[in-house]
Formats: C-alpha cells, sequence, structure tokens
C-alpha cells in the first residue's frame, strides 16, 4: 500500500460506499509525463489494474532527450548507443520526493539510479562587464560565502545571508500547507503557520512581487537579477510573481544532482516499477474521448478506435486541453469554469553538438547570462507576446560539471552536448514566427552569449531547434506553455487545478495543476493525484 505519511489525506466528500467497484478497480492513466508515472505506479502498487496511455513514444513527458545528426542519420536520428542532449528539465532537485515515492513501494531510488550531487549550481555572467565578473553559486555555504563577497563585496554578502535565511524560514514553512497539502487554502495556511509563521511572511511581503521584495535585500543589481530568475522556474515574470516564490533559492541550496544517462533515465526507472506492478503501458496511443455516465466517468477512448472501461482516470496533460473540449464535450461542460487565467512561459532552445570556445567564461554544467535590459524582456513576452529582444540566455553543457572531467580546458571536442534556452511567449497556437523574428532572437541570443566571453560554433546541421508552435503540437492546448498557467499574484496558489475535479472518478496530475511546474511538484501531484483516487476506489486502509 503507498504510504498516506507526510501527505495531508484529500478530502472525502465521495461516498464510497455508493460505488460498485470490484477487488481490482480498472484506472486509465493518460499521459506518462512524471505526473501520471508516479500516479500509475501509486494505485499498481495498491492493487488496481492500470493502463497508460501515451501520444509519444516514450515514457517521460517534457523529459525529453533529442539526438542532432551525429552521425549522418539526418536530424533528430535516434542513436542508442549514446546519451541524447536533455532538452527539458536538466537537473534533479528535491530529491527527496524521489526517495519517499521509491521507498513506499518497497525499493531504493539510489540503488535504480546513478546520482551524482553537483558542487557548482551555476555561473553566471553579465553583458555590462562583457563577462569580466563572474559569479558562482556552490551547493557548499562556504564556498558560496567566499564566491558572493568576492564578487559583491562584504555588505552585500550581508545581505545575500539575510536572503537565504529567508527563503530557508520560507520554504521550510510552506512545504507542509502547500507542497504536501492536496487543497490548500488561505485559512489552512494561517493555521498551518500559526502566529510566528504569519509574522514571518508577513515580513517577506507575500502580496509584494519577487522583483520588488529582491530590492529590499539587493542593493547590487546583479544580484536582484539573478535571484528574480527564479519566476521563470514557474514559468512567470518577476514583476509578477508573488515574493514567496524566493524559497525556490533554498530548494537549490539543498541539493541539485544530475542523472546518469540524463533526466529520461529517472521516468524510465520509474516506468520499470510500474511494469513490475504489472502497468500495461500504449505508446503512440492518444486518449480521443473521456466518457462518462450520469457526471461519472466510466472508460476512455483511443485514437485507434479501443474503447477501455475504468473506474477512475488520470489525466496527466494541460488542464487546458479538458477546458476547451479535446476530451470531450460533456465533460468540457462539467469542469469548472475557467477565469482568463494568464499562460506560462514558452521557449526557444537549441539541442546541439558543437565546439565550445572558451574565452573569459568557463563553461560549466549550468550557465546564466544576463542582458543589461531585464525588464524588458518580459514585457516584449507577456505584454507585446513577442519574441525577447534583449533575452536572458541559459546553457546546459550536461558533460561538463564532474571532477573527472577538465572543465577549465579551452575547448572539448566538436560533439559537446549543449541545450540553450531563451523565453518567449506561449502564443504557439495563434501565430508563427517569421524568418526575421527567429534570425534576430537568435542573433541576440549568440551574440549575448559571445559578449560574455563565451562562443559556439553552432553547425545547423547538427542542431534541432524547438519553437512555441513545436511544443504545442507536442503538449495539446498550451500555446507551447511549458508550466501549466503563470504563477502571477500571491493568491494563485490557492486557484490552480487540484487532484480532485468535480467529476466522480476523474483526478489530475501535472504540472499544470497543484502544486506546479518543475519534475518534483509534477511528481507530487501525481502522488496526490493517486491518494485521492484511492480514497475513490476504496483502496485506503
Amino acid at each position: 500500500m503507498f504510504s498516506m505519511k507526510n501527505i495531508n489525506s484529500p478530502s472525502k466528500s465521495v461516498d464510497i460506499r455508493n460505488i460498485s467497484i470490484k477487488e481490482n478497480p480498472k484506472v486509465v492513466v493518460v499521459g506518462a509525463g512524471m505526473g501520471g508515472l508516479v500516479s500509475a505506479l501509486i494505485l499498481s502498487h495498491a492493487g488496481a489494474d492500470v493502463t497508460v496511455l501515451e501520444s509519444h513514444a516514450d515514457c517521460g513527458g517534457k523529459m525529453r532527450q533529442l539526438w542532432p545528426d551525429a552521425s549522418g542519420l539526418g536530424s533528430g536520428a535516434k542513436v542508442f548507443e549514446e546519451v541524447g542532449i536533455d532538452s527539458g528539465p536538466t537537473v534533479l532537485t528535491m530529491k527527496w520526493v524521489f526517495e519517499e515515492l521509491f521507498a513506499s513501494i518497497g525499493a531504493d531510488l539510489d540503488t535504480e539510479l546513478e546520482l551524482s550531487k553537483l558542487n557548482v549550481l551555476a555561473r553566471h555572467a553579465w553583458s555590462a562587464d562583457e563577462g569580466a565578473e563572474q559569479l558562482t553559486l556552490y551547493a557548499d555555504a562556504a564556498q558560496n560565502q567566499e564566491s558572493v563577497g568576492q564578487f559583491a563585496g562584504s555588505a552585500e554578502l550581508r545581505r545575500f545571508n539575510q536572503f537565504c535565511q529567508s527563503a530557508k524560514s520560507l520554504y521550510k514553512a510552506l512545504e507542509a500547507p502547500i507542497i504536501r497539502e492536496a487543497s490548500p487554502s488561505a485559512k489552512k495556511l494561517a493555521f498551518s503557520l500559526g502566529p510566528r509563521g504569519l509574522a514571518m511572511l508577513a515580513s517577506i511581503g507575500p502580496m509584494r512581487t519577487l522583483w520588488d521584495s529582491l530590492g529590499g535585500y539587493f542593493k547590487d543589481q546583479r544580484l536582484r537579477q539573478l535571484f528574480a530568475r527564479y519566476a521563470t522556474y514557474c514559468g512567470s515574470s518577476p514583476w509578477s510573481a508573488p515574493a514567496t516564490l524566493m524559497l525556490i533559492a533554498q530548494v537549490e541550496m539543498d541539493g541539485v544532482w544530475s542523472v546518469k544517462g540524463g533526466m529520461r533515465s529517472l521516468a524510465k526507472a520509474i516506468e520499470k516499477q510500474c511494469l513490475l506492478k504489472g502497468v500495461r503501458f500504449q505508446y503512440q496511443t492518444s486518449c480521443s474521448l473521456i466518457e462518462l455516465k450520469s457526471g461519472a466517468v466510466v472508460g476512455v477512448q483511443t485514437d485507434k478506435g479501443e474503447r477501455l472501461s475504468s473506474n477512475a482516470v488520470i489525466f496527466n496533460g494541460d488542464v487546458e486541453a479538458l477546458n476547451s473540449g479535446l476530451l470531450g464535450s460533456e465533460l468540457q461542460t462539467q469542469m469548472p469554469l475557467q477565469s482568463n487565467k494568464e499562460r506560462s512561459l514558452s521557449a526557444v532552445t537549441w539541442s546541439m553538438k558543437c565546439r565550445v570556445n572558451q574565452e573569459r567564461f568557463k563553461l560549466d554544467r549550468h550557465n546564466v547570462f544576463f542582458d543589461n535590459n531585464y525588464a524588458n524582456e518580459f514585457k516584449d513576452i507577456f505584454v507585446d507576446k513577442k519574441l525577447p529582444t534583449t533575452p536572458t540566455v541559459y546553457i546546459c553543457a550536461q558533460e561538463r560539471g564532474f571532477s573527472s572531467n577538465n572543465t577549465n580546458s579551452d575547448s572539448f571536442s566538436s560533439n559537446e552536448s549543449i541545450f540553450c534556452l531563451v523565453n518567449a511567449p506561449a502564443n504557439g497556437d495563434k501565430r508563427t514566427f517569421t524568418k526575421e523574428e527567429l534570425r534576430a532572437c537568435e542573433t541576440a541570443t549568440f551574440s549575448l552569449i559571445k559578449r560574455c566571453g563565451l562562443q559556439l560554433e553552432m553547425d545547423p546541421a547538427r542542431t534541432i531547434q524547438t519553437l512555441p508552435r513545436d511544443f504545442h503540437q507536442l503538449f495539446p492546448a498550451t500555446g507551447g506553455a511549458l508550466y501549466g498557467q503563470a504563477t502571477h499574484g500571491w493568491m494563485q496558489v490557492f486557484t490552480r487545478s487540484q487532484a480532485k475535479t468535480p467529476i466522480q472518478g476523474l483526478f489530475l496530475a501535472g504540472g499544470s495543476v497543484h502544486p506546479g511546474p518543475g519534475l518534483p511538484m509534477a511528481a507530487m501531484s501525481g502522488r496526490l493525484a493517486g491518494a485521492a483516487a484511492m480514497v475513490h476506489l476504496g483502496l485506503t486502509r
């Protein structure tokens, strides 16, 4: 049985005495992303008969790998004897989420996966000084003291320490009433925090924006810019996201891990446990309809004309697919009315095999390059709905960052795996960017990197570019949004869709529902959806 320890039980308003369910209830999970995999594992371990439908050829959802042409097999050809380029999530954080998951079924995460804790969290450079002053953040607190002090001075180091303490206190206070809670509310939050916790929260100013709040900590605008970037981890603008997102700093400082074989290996490890529990996976099979009878789920239909009866359905896709009627007009009418919620960020990405020339910037595994006009980036994306003219650039060099690698060499081989990302508007369903717009974005991206002292010798024949319209095709009804709805406003955490829906037997998992985007959050959503479905199916003890 899946342990309910550390997770608040979902509401038990469903009267399971009135539901006729067999000893091994049938569950269909739509989508084999992180949330779907976790819920499938939990429910199969509890005794359910689980089938997973996935439209793509493999599990993992946004944990995808790409294989740029490195062998004459054509762009995107998959070379199975080598690891592809992680072209979605690139690190594992909140390791405890996955440790608890594996332990709940009698398995061990560290036995199933080879994980390496990274010493360097990220390296940062700014175009204002052409990359002359770089800031490296470390997992080790003592190293951070030296690094930040040398970069910004002793007064700013004191402010950095105050910020870190606030982020730590905030994370500690919000983990239980928000991240682990099935149905968070302001009332529950206030009760959980108590007077002292509420005073701490008030001191941070949850109704202030992240950008505004960071101005109270940092005088050095480079540090303010660096930590404001955490809003983009939730697909949001620092000028609209709540100050509470500063807790992401603590998440990273608690540890960042790489996974041998790439992030896809995490999905495959969970899939393996699912298969051992008897879960059936039907890949390249889409759900075309979720059937309802008297307001309750009774089955699903696939694009191959197959019908699967079910006592419960876990939907692991963007909730907008349900709200827009892609899986049935009857279901659409019974879903809660959605206000005009703002889509989160999309992206333009380059997955490349290329040569790296290091002039002033020494590349590590995770690297961020900032332009001068930070506010302009988010105005372009969220207001003008266009590609940013002054983007922030993220680069993952997944072969670097380990002690066994010589990261101080001027270049690796011409086959080095590089993933490059800039934020973009999620309007891939509404418009196609022109060649001129894409060329301008690419020029701005790689010229920023070059100004900061790093040059990537990109070969178009060995590069796969992904645009918002491509993400929209991969993840329907999103417009290419990679994080569900944007986390704008301090009340947004209470308005995000939750695991339990008004439709009897339908449950939600994934980054577009509570507790939000990112691998650990999506995994937690799968746990919450699985727990809620267990109550519905009478599988709890």
